[in-house]
C-alpha cells in the first residue's frame, strides 16, 4: 500500500526562541517530498509534486501560518521539557 504522513518536529540547544528550529516534513512511501523550515522560513520541496505545492504553498496563507508555529507550538512544549528535564535531575 501506500503511506502518506506529516512530521512536525522542534530542534533546540535552550528554551530561547531564536535557539528553536521548527519543521513540517511531509512524506510519501518514505521519500520526503516537501518541508517547512523556520530556519528557511518557507516550504521547500524535494520531488516535482513537492516543488509544486512549495510554490503554490508559499505564495498562500499556508506559509504564514507556519510562520507562527515556532513561537506557538515549539515555544511552549521547549518549555515544558526543558523544566522536566531540570527538574528530574
Amino acid at each position: 500500500g501506500f503511506l502518506h504522513y506529516v512530521v512536525t518536529d522542534c530542534e533546540f540547544n535552550s528554551s530561547k526562541l531564536n535557539d528553536i528550529e521548527y519543521t513540517e516534513s511531509y512524506y510519501y512511501n518514505k521519500l520526503e517530498y516537501i518541508r517547512f523550515s523556520s530556519s528557511v522560513g518557507k516550504y521547500v520541496g524535494y520531488t516535482e509534486h513537492g516543488i509544486k505545492n512549495a510554490e503554490r504553498w508559499n505564495n498562500g496563507p499556508e506559509v504564514i501560518a507556519r510562520r507562527a508555529e515556532k513561537e506557538r507550538y515549539c515555544f511552549y512544549n521547549v518549555g515544558v521539557d526543558v523544566e522536566a528535564a531540570l527538574t528530574k535531575s
